[in-house]
């Protein structure tokens, strides 16, 4: 069975495998051993801090297959743009009016914010094989479960920036009609140089601080503006069905949405209920649902059947399942429906 955990150490060289095979337009994953092993340092860091508000923590997780290969990444910063500020674009609506013309319309800009730097940001998802069903939702979800189970380490407000529309090189219509003037490079080429951060200084020193106005940008930019890559439909959908949202702002590179939820609003946090691990079989409703532990140190998850816990304190598991989160029989663990 599938379960998810924290990285370690030993994960670098499979993690270098899979970068090199990832393809061009994956740029949240990182590529170089040396951004392998800072990532996975930092990770290993974060988990065995003991913060008492969201800081500069990023948690990353691996996917084992049935086979014990890793078979996908997820990560997760306590704080969206970590050490600096998160840039993005808001949707802004601007009234313009000429009393001498009486004249009054709307016109629709973009403009450069920080709004989101507060938020914890679900920042990377990748998937060895993409395919649709639960061990996908498992992998995107297990950080929220993880969350759930320490919300001291997070904000009370989430998002995900989603992947914009590229064309099969790899070129942004957005990114050519407004980041392009300002960098002076390609699209990947740009996402390589800051590793798919949206924190950089030179961000705010390149990119336009007045409102863009979107009448003025070419049909096809429009046209991408919001729109969701083929390969981000899958992680949309799921982060869809947790409860995230369209909201107001859109990546500054590829004009992708960003999806925003309070935790109130996500079912890791609303419709979780901790229970007591035990083992066996029951006669009862069989559904799929995702177990977590509540172990902040060794936190595991992964995707079963089992029957509701609504109406017990205890929830039966498979001895695989118990195996796959190292559980015994007592120990409390987070379940919620798949």
């Amino acid at each position: 069975m599938f379960v998810v955990r924290p990285v370690a150490l030993a994960d670098i060289p499979v993690l270098e495998t899979l970068a090199a095979v990832a393809t061009p337009g994956v740029h949240t994953l990182p590529r170089t051993r040396k951004t392998i092993e800072r990532s996975v340092e930092r990770s290993i860091a974060s988990f065995s801090s003991q913060p008492d508000v969201p800081s500069e923590e990023t948690y990353f997780f691996v996917m084992e297959g049935p086979d014990g290969a890793i078979a996908g990444t997820a990560a997760i910063a306590a704080t969206a743009g970590a050490s600096g500020t998160f840039f993005a674009f808001r949707n802004d609506v601007l009234s313009q009016v000429s009393r001498d013309l009486n004249i009054s319309h709307n016109v629709h800009a973009l403009t450069l914010c920080s709004d989101l730097t507060s938020h914890s940001q679900l920042s990377s998802f990748y998937l060895r094989e993409r395919r649709a069903g639960d061990s996908a939702a498992l992998l995107s979800r297990a950080r929220l479960l993880f969350a759930a189970v320490a919300p001291h380490r997070f904000s009370d407000k989430f998002f995900a920036s989603m992947s914009g529309m590229t064309d099969a090189d790899g070129r942004s219509p957005f990114w050519e009609a407004l980041g392009r003037k300002f960098f002076g490079m390609d699209f990947l080429e740009a996402e390589r140089m800051i590793e798919g951060a949206r924190n950089r200084t030179l961000i705010v020193e390149l990119m336009p601080h007045y409102p863009v106005y979107v009448p003025l940008l070419p049909g096809d930019a429009q046209a991408a503006l919001g729109q969701v890559h083929s390969e981000g439909e899958l992680p949309f959908r799921i982060l869809s069905d947790e409860g995230f949202e369209p909201d107001e702002y859109v990546d500054i590179f590829d004009g992708g949405p960003v999806l925003r939820a309070h935790k109130n609003a996500l079912r890791s946090f609303s419709e979780s209920m901790e229970c007591r691990a035990g083992a066996g079989h029951t006669d009862g409703d069989i559904e799929t649902c995702l177990i977590a532990t509540v172990r902040e140190d060794r936190f595991r998850a992964t995707v079963t059947r089992c029957a509701s816990p609504e109406v017990s304190e205890d929830i039966l598991l498979s001895q695989d399942a118990m195996r796959s989160l190292d559980v015994v029989e007592g120990d409390p663990v987070l379940w919620v429906k798949l």
